[in-house]
């Protein structure tokens, strides 16, 4: 059987626009002597649709568009067509919907599968929308039995959750004792730096297991904090690819089930390959469904803003960048010439606009109110809102896209200012550690200086008093980022961390900066998720607490 996976990337909630994908790619599809044509998970409404399947309005809008699109299969009786959407849930009590898959032909419904595992961790949070399947079953299509899943229903090996086994049912299991020759999954399985190694280690073991082949669409494109990566995969039957999708980009690919497979066809990118692409991505989607069209950046002379500024060019070109850099007294003068060779490196325009002025009539109308108190933190974050004002002034007048440039590290432990350097509609790095930060500059400059050696080499600085270095108040970064890999994405415990070697004073002071900066983070503007663990949508803990972390 020949069949087709649609590697797409859905705007959430374009119902009409959705459709129109899909109508295109099955036509095209059909043309070409397609057995069955496979779109990703929830493709109709884009993953994750969040509390859009809250409004009637929008899940009967939806309905109405699933209807046309089974219609739409009547003109071409001899392909199928297999596309994730919500369907009401017909039962007396529970959640409202399912979310299923539609196997369509010839202008009727073979068979809707809908999902079993629903996922509850990390950025997902199904139940809150969704009913579990009733039950599972196969479907004959032409001269093969197909055993449809979708996205969790195929994360059930033992050796995914080292902390217990997640679920106790095994959907691709059952289907495969109940005669399926063809298993299929249909997947929105967001990205994270080594994933996709995981998802084919998963899927091929699916196929080995049970001697069928498996083909798995996933979602492409980015839908706020989540990067879909694709790497749509096809296995024969011995758990060899027949088929690996591109990373991050759309493809549409076509295979036939009886095929051999290739050992050495699936070769996964590099760590900070992956992640470098991932950024790039989650930008411009962010910008293109939002309806930006440039961006507007602050440019210090460091690390973090010079790979900002280059990934953002790479996502959209530098003609639509605009960076500004804003000079104090404080400044170095590397600091503006670093940013501004950096610029001309890129090819960006970048305007110079010195601060002191500001910041001299700012302190000058507080001094009758801090008579008596000596200077503080509290003038040292003036500059950084003085900063974060120009940007949104700018961002105001011709409505550029404010990119926050603050990397993880800083982020955790609440070195940022809150109305300053946070200030932004996104924040590329929020995700990104500071040490793999400057892989990604070394990334950049792979095959030419694009960044400057004197950005990559000077000691990090928020460069808000004579003198001051990150290290003045952090421990340095190699073993802050270890520690807060263990606290923020392992979930260990002080005393666990303080067991592994690191010194005891300073991973309490690590862990109760993450803890006391919440409320910072509450406020940040939204991350491009790339490490299994990042702050946003998925972790929420409270603010008002009073937790004893040992």
């Amino acid at each position: 059987m020949k069949i087709t996976l649609a590697q797409m990337n859905p705007i959430v909630g374009d119902l009409a626009g959705n459709k129109r994908r899909v109508f295109s790619v099955y036509d095209e599809a059909a043309k070409g002597g397609s057995d069955l044509v496979v779109f990703s998970e929830l493709f109709l409404t884009g993953y994750p649709p969040w509390d859009l399947l809250e409004r009637p309005w929008f899940t009967a809008a939806t309905s109405g568009a699933v209807d046309e699109i089974i219609a739409h299969t009547e003109a071409c009786p001899g392909t199928g067509l297999l596309f994730g959407a919500p369907r009401p849930a017909q039962i007396a009590a529970g959640k409202p919907l399912y979310n299923s898959a539609i196997l369509a032909q010839g202008g009727r419904v073979l068979l809707e599968q809908h999902k079993s595992l629903l996922p509850t961790y990390d950025v997902f949070d199904e139940t809150r929308y969704f009913a579990p399947a009733p039950e599972i079953r196969t479907v004959a299509f032409k001269d093969e039995v197909l055993g449809i899943t979708i996205c969790e229903d195929a994360w059930t090996q033992a050796e995914l959750w080292p902390r217990g086994r997640l679920y106790s049912f095994d959907p691709v299991g059952r289907l495969a004792g109940q005669g399926a020759t063809v298993l299929l999954n249909i997947s929105a399985s967001p990205f994270h730096a080594g994933k996709e190694e995981l998802r084919f280690g998963l899927i091929r073991g699916h196929a080995r297991k049970h001697g069928r082949p498996f083909v798995f669409v996933n979602q492409v494109g980015a839908n706020d904090e989540l990067v879909f990566d694709g790497r749509s995969l096809a296995f024969d039957g011995r758990g060899e690819p027949t088929a690996v999708g591109q990373a991050f980009k759309e493809e549409v690919l076509t295979v036939e089930t009886r095929q051999a497979g290739r050992p050495g066809l699936f070769a996964p990118l590099g760590l900070i390959e992956s992640v470098h692409g991932a950024l790039v991505l989650g930008l411009r989607d962010y910008m293109r469904k939002c309806g930006f069209e440039r961006v507007i950046l602050g440019l210090s002379g460091g690390i973090d803003s010079a790979v900002t500024c280059a990934l953002a060019v790479a996502a959209i070109g530098a003609e639509n960048v605009l960076a500004i850099t804003m000079p104090m007294p404080f400044s170095s003068a590397g600091s503006v010439d670093d940013s501004v060779a950096l610029a001309g490196r890129l090819g960006v325009r970048c305007l110079k606009l010195p601060i002191g002025a500001l910041y001299d009539s700012y302190v000058g109308a507080l001094a009758p109110h801090f008579a008596g108190r000596e200077p503080d933190i509290t003038e040292e974050n003036i500059q950084a809102r003085i900063r974060g004002n120009i940007l949104m002034a700018f961002s105001n007048k011709f409505g550029h896209l404010v990119l926050s440039t603050g990397n993880k590290s800083e982020l955790a432990v609440g070195y940022c200012t809150l109305y300053g350097d946070m200030s932004g509609g996104l924040a590329i790095l929020a995700d990104v550690p500071k040490t793999m930060v400057y892989e990604l500059a070394a990334y950049i400059n792979r095959a030419n200086e694009v960044i400057p050696r004197a950005i990559v080499d000077k000691a990090p600085s928020a460069e808000l008093r004579p003198g001051q270095l990150d290290a003045d108040s952090l421990p340095p970064y190699d073993v802050l980022d270890q520690i807060l890999r263990e606290y923020v994405e392992e979930l260990r415990s002080v005393e666990e961390i303080i067991a592994m070697g690191f010194e005891a004073a300073v991973v309490r002071k690590v862990t109760g900066l993450v803890d006391r900066n919440e409320y910072k983070r509450a406020q940040a503007a939204p991350a491009i998720k790339v490490t299994t663990k990042a702050f946003g949508v998925g972790r929420r803990m409270p603010i008002a607490a009073r937790v004893n972390r040992g």
